[in-house]
């Protein structure tokens, strides 16, 4: 039945895709996925609407099988470099605290000095990004311009560092330096990647229950069931009397009945 249900609802991934490639705002996060013997990637492709998933390698040709080669809408990610390929990037803040935080706590003084700073730059632009949600508009790139121009000065000291994470970070910011801080310029912008790392989270849970999927055909079954399903309720659409319906007009040779709108 699980076979059977996951071939039932195949031409609705189509549906999928195109209001993925057409959202505004797009979170895309992955994590690592088992089939069998092989390592893959589970991906996760957020909108508003749409939770699609995907199972490939860790490589631009599997978010370019999503998204082609072009994305118009904003992209939040985390910082993996196959992002980059894509123009209005959006990078997770929260990752980059979390680092930032290890830091600070390091024995090492330099990767100390340098979390500290990172940490005081963050935190003063997440509360001006805040409160101007709440205001008039303001420009804040102009108005923390000094501060920025004095953080990417201690990138660039820091990215030659001894200690390697905090020349990792260094070098972070500075690869990624207008996908971090455009939120400045729209702060009506997410400063997180938390709705991808949600949708990814009971899946993880299952991956350590059942250690992935063990054949193509699985995985295929898994990620068109986890899209359709995880949609609806994103939809607040009874996931299983879509599946029925869904079920029942393929068996009688019809077309699968598209996605309702969300409610």
């Amino acid at each position: 039945m699980y076979h059977k249900s996951g071939r039932a609802v195949e031409p609705v991934e189509d549906q999928l895709i195109e209001e993925v490639i057409k959202s505004d705002l797009l979170n895309v996060d992955e994590t690592s996925w088992k089939e069998k013997r092989n390592f893959f990637w589970l991906w996760v492709f957020c909108t508003t609407t749409v939770t699609f998933y995907a199972i490939g390698d860790r490589s631009m040709a599997t978010i370019e099988k999503v998204l082609g080669k072009f994305f118009p809408g904003w992209l939040m990610s985390d910082g993996y470099r196959v992002y980059r390929a894509y123009k209005n990037r959006l990078r997770c803040w929260a990752h980059l605290l979390r680092k930032a935080r290890g830091l600070s706590e390091s024995l090492d003084k330099n990767a100390q000095c340098f979390g500290e700073k990172t940490l005081d730059v963050l935190n003063t632009l997440m509360e001006a990004i805040y409160q101007a949600r709440e205001g008039p508009g303001e420009n804040m790139i102009e108005k923390y311009r000094e501060l920025l121009e004095q953080f990417r000065s201690w990138c660039e000291k820091y990215k030659n560092s001894d200690h390697e994470k905090t020349s990792k970070l260094a070098k972070e910011f500075l690869n990624d330096w207008e996908a971090i801080f455009v939120v400045l310029a729209y702060p009506y912008l997410p400063l997180t990647n938390n709705e991808a790392e949600r949708a990814l989270r009971h899946w993880v849970i299952l991956r350590r229950t059942c250690y992935g999927t063990r054949t193509p055909q699985g995985s295929r079954v898994f990620v068109l069931l986890a899209s359709v399903i995880d949609t609806c309720r994103k939809r607040n659409i009874f996931p299983w009397e879509y599946l029925t319906k869904v079920i029942s007009e393929r068996r009688q040779g019809h077309a699968a009945p598209p996605l309702p709108a969300a409610i």
